[in-house]
C-alpha cells in the first residue's frame, strides 16, 4: 500500500469476534486480517466482472 486511510469501524461484539479469531489463527492483527479479506474479496469480484 502506498497510501493509507485511517477508518474507524464499529462492529457488534459477535461480529468482531470472528475476524479476531481468524487473525489469531493466521498470526495477524485484526486490522491486517480485515485488509487481507477485503483485498481477496476485491480480487474475486473483479474476476467475476463480465464487463469487457
Amino acid at each position: 500500500m502506498n497510501e493509507e486511510k485511517r477508518t474507524t469501524l464499529r462492529l457488534p461484539e459477535d461480529l468482531h469476534q470472528w475476524p479476531a479469531e481468524q487473525a489469531r489463527a493466521a498470526h495477524r492483527s485484526v486490522n491486517s486480517e480485515i485488509v487481507h479479506r477485503l483485498e481477496a474479496e476485491r480480487v474475486a469480484v473483479v474476476a467475476d466482472d463480465p464487463s469487457p
